[in-house]
C-alpha cells in the first residue's frame, strides 16, 4: 500500500479508495498536489514487462467476458454506477487533491462519468445484427462482437469522467480494457478500478497501468494483441500514436487538441452569452479541449459585451480547490503556467491590450501555480493566443463586420472539435451550424457533453466518437455470415 499524505487521507471517509496497482512496482511515482506542491503519495509504477504481462491477463480473459453475455455485463455496470454514485464524496476530493480544480466541480465530474456507465450498462443490452433473405438458399446474417482487447490513455484534466466514457462502452461490448492514466492523476483511476472490483467485476478486465507514458505507450501500441486504443490528449501525441499503431493495424478512436470559437452575433441573447462563454471557457480553469479559444464579436456589440465580461471574470474567484466559493483552481505545473504568460506577452507585444488578469496569482499556503483570469482585447489572428491552444484561463476577444468573416475566423485552424455561437435569427442558426468545420457546435449554449450523444472532432482534432451508440461502435467488430440452406 502506498503511503498516504495525511491531509488527504483525512479528508476520505473511506481511504481504502487510494489504491495501488496490483502489479510488481518498478519505481515509485508522485503524485503532487499542483495547489500546494505537496507530493500526496508515490503511486506504483510498472514496466514494460508487467505491461506485457497485463496483456496477456487481458486476452486470456477475453473469451470468458464477451461469453457473459449482454444482461449479465449490464447488470455488474450497473452495479458499479450505484457503488460510483455513493462514493462520489470521496471521488471528488481525491480528482482535487492530484487534479486540483474545486470539489463542487470534481463532483460534478464524477457524477457526469457515472452517467456514461449508467447508459452503456443498457447499451450493452442493444448491439443488434440484420438478416437478409436473398433467395430460398441463401441467408445472410450480420452481427457485431467484441473487438478485443483495448486500450485507453487518458488525460490529467478530466481523470475520471473521460475514463468511465471509454472503459464503459469497452466493458459493455465485451472487450477487456487496459488503462493508462496520466501521471499527474493516476489516483483517480486506481480508485475506479478499486470500485469495479467491489462491483463484482473481474479484474482481469479492467487494468489500471501506472507509470512511464512512452514506455507504456510502446508495449500497448506495438502489442497485436491490443486491437483497438482510445485515446485522449494532444495533437502530437496523437500522430504518434497513429504511426506507433500502424505496423498491427490497430482500431483507432482519437480526440485530441482544439482551438474552439466562441461567436456572438449582434442578435444574439447577450444575457445568455455572456454565461455561455463564462462557464465554457472558466470551467477547469480553461484546461479542458472544448473550452472557448477566441471569442469573436460583432462589431456592432464588442464595446458593450466586454463592458459586462470584464466584471464578470474578475469577480471570478482563484484558490486551492478544496477552499470555500473557489472558482478556479491552480493549473497543472509549471509548464501550464509558462504557456499561459507567452501567449499572454505575445499578444501584447503584437498590440493587443489587457481588459484584465494577465499574471500570476499568490494564494498563501501554495504553490506559484495559480493564474488570474485574463482577457485579452485587440486581439488579431495572427497571435499566439488565436492560433494555438492555451489550456489555460486566458480569453483573446477578436472582432468582425458580418457573418461571412466570423466563419472565415472560426474555421482558420487545423482544429475542428468544438465551436460555439450565439444567435436568435434562425436562418443564421442553420447557415452557421452547418458551415462551422468542426466536429460539435452548441447553438445559444456552452455545454458540449452528455452520455446520449457523440463526442469528438474532425480535421486535427481527431475521429471516433465517445457517448451514445456511436461510443460503443468503436469496440464492437463487424461479423458478415454467409448461409447456405
Amino acid at each position: 500500500m502506498i503511503i498516504l499524505h495525511e491531509i488527504l487521507a483525512s479528508r476520505l471517509k473511506r481511504p481504502e479508495l487510494l489504491q495501488t496497482c496490483a502489479h510488481v512496482v518498478d519505481s515509485g511515482l508522485p503524485v503532487v498536489d499542483p495547489a500546494s506542491g505537496a507530493v500526496l503519495c508515490r503511486a506504483p509504477a510498472v514496466g514494460a514487462e508487467a505491461v506485457r504481462a497485463a496483456i496477456l491477463v487481458a486476452d486470456r480473459a477475453l473469451l470468458a467476458w464477451k461469453k457473459l453475455g449482454p444482461a449479465a455485463r449490464s447488470r455488474l455496470l450497473h452495479a458499479y454506477a450505484d457503488l460510483i454514485a455513493e462514493n462520489v464524496d470521496d471521488l471528488a476530493v481525491i480528482m482535487t487533491a492530484e487534479q486540483g480544480k474545486p470539489v463542487p466541480e470534481a463532483k460534478g465530474e464524477v457524477e457526469h462519468g457515472l452517467e456514461y456507465v449508467r447508459w452503456y450498462a443498457e447499451e450493452a443490452r442493444r448491439v443488434y445484427g440484420q438478416e437478409w433473405r436473398l433467395d430460398a438458399g441463401r441467408r445472410i446474417l450480420v452481427q457485431k462482437e467484441a473487438l478485443g482487447v483495448a486500450a485507453a490513455i487518458t488525460p490529467w484534466n478530466f481523470p475520471c469522467s473521460t475514463l468511465l466514457r471509454k472503459i464503459a462502452p469497452a466493458l459493455a461490448a465485451g472487450c477487456p480494457v487496459l488503462v493508462k492514466p496520466a501521471s499527474q492523476t493516476p489516483l483517480s483511476a486506481l480508485a475506479l478500478a478499486a470500485l469495479w472490483q467491489e462491483a463484482g467485476g473481474p479484474a482481469e478486465v479492467f487494468q489500471v497501468l501506472v507509470g512511464d507514458a512512452q514506455e507504456i505507450g510502446q508495449v500497448l501500441t506495438e502489442s497485436p494483441l491490443v486491437r483497438g486504443l482510445s485515446f485522449t490528449g494532444s495533437t502530437e501525441v496523437g500522430r504518434l500514436l497513429m504511426r506507433a499503431s500502424a505496423a498491427t493495424v490497430k482500431r483507432l478512436s482519437l480526440e485530441l487538441g482544439g482551438h474552439a470559437p466562441f461567436i456572438v452575433f449582434a442578435d444574439a441573447d447577450m444575457d445568455a452569452a455572456l454565461a455561455g462563454v463564462l462557464a465554457c471557457k472558466f470551467r477547469n480553469s480553461g484546461q479542458t479541449c472544448v473550452s472557448a479559444n477566441r471569442l469573436l464579436l460583432q462589431e456592432s456589440i464588442a464595446e458593450e459585451f466586454c463592458a459586462r465580461l470584464v466584471p464578470a471574470v474578475s469577480a471570478l474567484k482563484t484558490g486551492n480547490g478544496f477552499d470555500a466559493g473557489v472558482d478556479l483552481g491552480p493549473l497543472i505545473d509549471e509548464a501550464a503556467m509558462a504557456k499561459v504568460e507567452r501567449h499572454v506577452a505575445d499578444a501584447l507585444a503584437r498590440g493587443a491590450s489587457l481588459a484584465c488578469g494577465g499574471g500570476r496569482l499568490t494564494v498563501p499556503g501554495n504553490a506559484d501555480h495559480f493564474f488570474a483570469p485574463t482577457l485579452l482585447v485587440q486581439a488579431r489572428p495572427d497571435m499566439l493566443v488565436a492560433r494555438e491552444e492555451t489550456f489555460g484561463p486566458l480569453l483573446p476577444v477578436l472582432t468582425f463586420r458580418d457573418e461571412a468573416e466570423a466563419l472565415r475566423l472560426a474555421n482558420a485552424t487545423i482544429y475542428g472539435l468544438a465551436a460555439y455561437f450565439y444567435s436568435r435569427d434562425v436562418a443564421r442558426v442553420q447557415r452557421v451550424a452547418e458551415r462551422l468545420a468542426f466536429g460539435m457546435v452548441g447553438v445559444n449554449t456552452g455545454r458540449m457533453s452528455a452520455e446520449a450523444t457523440p463526442f469528438g472532432g474532425v480535421k486535427q482534432s481527431g475521429f471516433g466518437r465517445e457517448g451514445g451508440h456511436f461510443g460503443i461502435d468503436e469496440f464492437l467488430e463487424i461479423k458478415t455470415l454467409h448461409l447456405g440452406l
